[in-house]
């Protein structure tokens, strides 16, 4: 509650686009946030492109939703946020969480197999199937737009620079490597494929990060995420050499 202000006078006004084709997301979650907090909202939906552009026309505003509180206007959903207190998300923020999802996905993706066939979770077939299961997911993340992984990938891979179309291949021979480990299958063919990128990409990501001290962001899980380059990359590449030497050895 904002100083100075009861639980009676806390009123809000939300003028937002509710139309046949297009209901705005940002009105939807700028409601709910408001009664959250305990506003008592006074909803209006513009449900015309016609109603919508007068009202901002009326208001002096160029974009919807638009909220206001005792008759004094706070603004869109991120005017609102900052409104009351809450932290505006930042998309240029470096973040380790796509790649805490995927692991954690992966591990309890693996300890669910596992459980079928064994059952128990705990094996060591579900460490080996959790890297396998990793490696395809993080091949999915990057195969959705190859030219931007591609591009952040040139960054620092020590074999890319030198044979561009190696950052192509990438991704599908993860891919291939993480589908037959996870199969058992064609060891002759994923234990070299696994040792051979997995030995570059450690190089070149120790390379990058521990020896020219430069601050990158990782392609690992595409070319889209603000991942920061280093022990995670590391650790994902590391995964894929113990992979290939267990395979072998195994």
């Amino acid at each position: 509650m904002m100083p100075g202000m009861s639980a009676e006078t806390k009123t809000a006004d939300l003028y937002r686009m509710v139309m046949d084709k297009h209901v705005c997301p940002w009105g939807m979650k700028s409601k709910y946030l408001l009664e959250r907090e305990g506003y008592r909202v006074t909803d209006h939906p513009l449900r015309t492109a016609e109603e919508t552009d007068a009202f901002k026309a009326q208001a002096g505003v160029k974009t919807t939703p638009q909220t206001f509180i005792n008759g004094r206007r706070v603004g869109g959903y991120e005017d609102l946020l900052r409104y009351l207190g809450k932290k505006v998300p930042d998309p240029k923020a470096v973040s380790y969480k796509p790649v805490i999802a995927v692991f954690a996905m992966t591990a309890l993706m693996a300890m669910a197999l596992s459980f079928a066939a064994f059952g128990w979770p705990f094996t060591v077939r579900a460490g080996a199937w959790f890297i396998a299961l990793s490696m395809c997911v993080l091949a999915i993340l990057k195969l959705q737009n190859i030219e931007s992984f591609a591009t952040m990938f040139l960054n620092y891979d020590l074999l890319a620079r030198r044979w561009l179309p190696y950052g192509y291949v990438y991704p599908f021979a993860e891919a291939l490597a993480g589908v037959l480990m996870l199969s058992g299958a064609l060891k002759i063919v994923a234990v070299p494929v696994a040792l051979f990128i997995g030995t570059i990409g450690a190089v070149s990501v120790f390379t990058a990060v521990y020896v020219q001290k430069r601050e990158l962001k990782c392609a690992c899980v595409g070319g889209g995420s603000n991942v920061p380059l280093g022990f995670v990359s590391l650790t994902e590449n590391v995964m894929m050499v113990a992979m290939a030497v267990w395979m072998t050895i195994a």
